[in-house]
């Protein structure tokens, strides 16, 4: 029973009747508070590495489970606890988090954790993939794994109650159905959010939606530098939207771990509110930016249409004071109405001919649309490479001024897989000075006397 002390057992069993607490797994260092009652969530750790797995069962307390192996740990679980698995950093490979990944459908309420020797891009992306909910630096702090298996208790006990409340589970099960989706039940109030729920402070933001029908433009580079700029000046949310649904890359560009994605906020959308949506963003600490990330799966695409995406959009309008969206590098029905519901729309090209080749289609397109010209924007990446079209002839083909010419930078693609926006990777660096000049283009007059943050004065 909760609270009882553990009997040593010969072989590791996760048994629903003895399930670990969280009050106590949280580690002497860990900053996180344990909750006021006692969460029946179990804690596993895999590692086939002894060694290892003993360093990791140190840095949590009493009733964690070991196991050697993913294989395991599967074989002994029973479906009828949560389960919060922390990986080691062994099991930081393809062949682990596709079995990982199996696991995770079979059980919908088990969360996982992967530790890492080093953290990296692909890796991250790998994780996400898989549906791993937080990675972590193995060499890092010691109260970062107390801390990220708490948060998950947290979060698989608040996914149980609010599901038996709604009536999708009885009070005998465990099991979490929860809509379609690919992360899990939606929550019908905020979860892991500071803002309460009830009506939130009204505003009609600006939507700034970031479109290139090139790929490899810097798109998705500019479109998080926007944000995470406008995010760092406003004294209102500032969400920046994946609307790349098959293949967007702003959670791994921003090092987020996304609980939630556009596919549940679509799945809730016939009670979808502001305070529901907000619960469903994921926050880049550093800034304060809020994000909602594309699918982690090209699959589940198929569900965010034109309707639902402008809906999403317009909801969030409501209390951010800009949307910036990132899109893919083609024409669709989402992105028509993106277009259309738009208040700015920032084309970026390059300066090579295939980039300007189809930024001129892309204007042609818009044109037949009868998309207003004083809405868009042209932003020309890339402007003072070495190999590069001359800008007027650029600005002459594209029947088009050019608003920001953003320079080449070796800080770019440093950022990119430090996953940091290049505004606080680099805020003094020729590309940042001139994201900063496209935010102040948005920003009011008041806001443009203040200087950015690690901006020189």
């Amino acid at each position: 029973m909760p609270g009882s002390q553990h009997e040593e057992r010969t072989e590791p069993v996760l048994d629903v009747s003895e399930p670990a607490v969280v009050q106590e797994l949280t580690h002497s260092t860990a900053a996180a508070e344990p909750a006021a009652h006692g969460i029946q969530v179990s804690v596993a750790i895999v590692e086939p590495d002894a060694p290892t797995r003993d360093r990791l069962v140190g840095l949590l307390s009493a009733g964690v489970t070991p196991f050697g192996s993913i294989e395991e740990l599967a074989a002994r679980l029973t479906g009828t606890v949560p389960v919060v698995v922390v990986l080691g950093p062994s099991c930081a490979n393809e062949d682990t988090l596709e079995i990982a990944e199996r696991v995770m459908a079979q059980y919908p309420i088990l969360e996982m954790i992967l530790m890492v020797e080093e953290l990296s891009t692909s890796m991250l992306q790998q994780a996400l993939r898989a549906g791993v909910r937080d990675v972590l630096a193995f060499a890092g702090d010691a109260a970062a794994l107390p801390a990220a298996v708490q948060r998950l208790a947290v979060l698989l006990d608040q996914m149980q109650r609010q599901a038996q409340l709604a009536g999708t589970i009885s009070s005998a099960q465990s099991v979490v159905p929860g809509p379609v989706s690919e992360m899990g039940a939606v929550p019908t109030a905020p979860v892991g959010t500071d803002v309460p729920p009830g009506p939130m402070e009204s505003v009609h933001g600006q939507v700034l939606t970031v479109f290139s029908p090139k790929g490899g433009s810097g798109k998705s580079v500019i479109a998080t530098a926007l944000a995470t700029a406008l995010a760092q000046r406003s004294d209102k949310p500032v969400c920046l939207v994946d609307a790349d649904l098959q293949f967007g890359d702003v959670a791994v560009m921003l090092k987020l771990i996304p609980h939630h994605t556009i596919v549940d906020a679509v799945a809730a959308l016939d009670r979808l509110d502001a305070p529901l949506l907000n619960s469903l963003l994921v926050t880049h600490e550093e800034s304060g930016l809020k994000v909602l990330p594309a699918p982690l799966e090209p699959a589940f695409a198929d569900q965010v249409g034109a309707t639902e995406m402008v809906a999403i959009i317009e909801l969030l309008r409501s209390f951010c004071s800009y949307v910036i969206v990132d899109t893919p590098s083609y024409f669709n029905d989402v992105v028509l109405g993106l277009v259309e519901t738009s208040d700015k729309v920032l084309l970026v090209s390059g300066l090579d001919i295939p980039n300007v080749k189809n930024v001129k289609i892309g204007l042609q397109t818009l044109r037949l649309l009868n998309t207003p010209m004083e809405k868009l924007l042209l932003i020309l990446n890339r402007a003072n490479s070495k190999v590069k079209l001359d800008i007027g002839e650029v600005e002459r083909t594209l029947q088009m001024k050019a608003d920001v010419l953003v320079p080449s930078d070796v800080v770019v693609p440093q950022s990119v897989n430090k996953g940091e926006p290049v505004v606080i990777f680099a805020p003094k660096s020729s590309v940042s000075k001139a994201i900063f000049s496209l935010a102040e283009m948005f920003l009011p007059q008041e806001a443009n006397k203040k200087r950015f943050l690690g901006r020189s004065e």
